[in-house]
């Protein structure tokens, strides 16, 4: 079988619709027929500029990992998922075997077959094939939409709630309110958080937070004529906590701060405003380079945690706070393209808005001969 067109990256900006063979199962895979998948960041950084540091794109690779679909079939041990079943597709395969797999953090897998990284292919195909432990039965009252987003959702999920350990009736501060930002929030918000402080420089992002998820928001003030970003990053933090109320000990205080918008001086504004003994989550990717002031770092004694993907339970929780109504992913979705306009779709996230003006949320992406509506 042949009857598989696939979005192929060749090249940086070259971009073409080609007809790949269909994938063949092993006794423990399915085949998954794509209905929708989202376009991520990395997704147009790949299109961009070919690489994310390491990963980098030295042969043609189809696009995309934020996918669900219905399955097509099944290997002959297959027990969890039969034919026809409507399934969110957690997108990273691990070896199993290592020590990070064996102890339960198999995201840090160093052998993990990931969709769309250098040199697997993605899942903006007709036909994409995975362990069927990874995919994961969509309760009726969620859209196969909705699936494509429980991977980004996911990715909050693991930050928020698996490495922020956060607890109900704690405060949380989120820098940047593209997707993950918000799904961050979304995943604080219903898993008790008292206080959802939503950091951005674009005025109509945050009133989405705001409307979205978050309690309180902040804008930033301009920086200064020749003002080194760690002055601004002092100002910055003193002027959030002035405005907001922010203090560095009690019930007043930030336990949770959150970066998902990868800039240095969210960075650094970030581990300023966290209490004193409180966590930080880096999320976003920007310059790997950053100034971090390891005396605050130090004298506040923070928790300082990175975070990559998702893990063990993550898509799950993820699937149960959507399907509970306690996060609504259906906001998110602001694009939806045919197949055939993959290549408009990529433009358009790129560009932040569509040519209508309307800015990008969260793009999604039919699969070959899926009706943009179809549910």
């Amino acid at each position: 079988m042949s009857d598989n067109p696939s979005f192929v990256l060749k090249g940086i900006l070259d971009v073409e619709i080609q007809q790949k063979p269909v994938p063949e199962i092993d006794p423990n895979e399915v085949l998954v027929e794509v209905k929708k998948t989202g376009i991520c960041g990395s997704d147009v950084h790949f299109l961009v500029h070919g690489r994310i540091g390491d990963f980098v794109v030295e042969k043609p690779m189809v696009l995309g990992h934020e996918a669900a679909g219905v399955v097509s079939k099944v290997g002959s041990s297959v027990t969890n998922v039969k034919v026809g079943d409507r399934v969110a597709m957690e997108p990273g395969a691990t070896c199993r075997k290592c020590e990070a797999c064996k102890e339960g953090r198999y995201q840090l897998c160093p052998d993990v077959i990931f969709a769309a990284t250098p040199p697997t292919d993605g899942t903006l195909a007709r036909y994409y094939r995975l362990p069927s432990d990874l995919a994961y039965p969509l309760p009726q009252n969620l859209s196969l939409e909705d699936g494509a987003m429980m991977e980004p959702l996911s990715v909050a999920v693991h930050a928020v709630s698996k490495l922020g350990a956060l607890r109900s009736n704690q405060s949380v501060a989120v820098f940047g309110c593209g997707p993950v930002g918000l799904l961050c929030m979304a995943v604080a918000k219903a898993l008790g958080a008292s206080r959802v402080i939503a950091v951005d420089i674009v005025p109509s992002r945050l009133e989405f937070a705001k409307a979205y998820a978050a309690t309180d928001v902040f804008l930033p003030p301009p920086m200064e004529k020749d003002e080194s970003r760690v002055a601004f990053s002092i100002r910055n933090a003193q002027a959030m906590k002035e405005k907001l109320g922010i203090a560095d000990r009690g019930p007043q205080a930030i336990d949770l701060v959150l970066d998902a918008s990868g800039a240095e001086v969210s960075i650094q504004t970030g581990i300023r405003i966290v209490k004193s003994g409180g966590t930080y989550v880096q999320v976003g990717m920007g310059n790997p380079n950053v100034n971090v002031d390891m005396f605050v770092v130090i004298c506040k004694e923070l928790v300082l945690k990175g975070s990559f993907r998702y893990g063990p339970g993550d898509y799950p929780l993820a699937i149960a706070l959507a399907a509970s109504g306690k996060v609504d992913v259906k906001p998110l979705v602001s694009h939806r393209f045919p197949f055939t306009q993959a290549r408009e779709a990529f433009e358009t996230t790129r560009s932040g808005k569509s040519p209508d003006g309307k800015g990008v949320i969260k793009a999604i992406i039919s699969g070959p001969d899926v009706d943009v509506n179809e549910a």
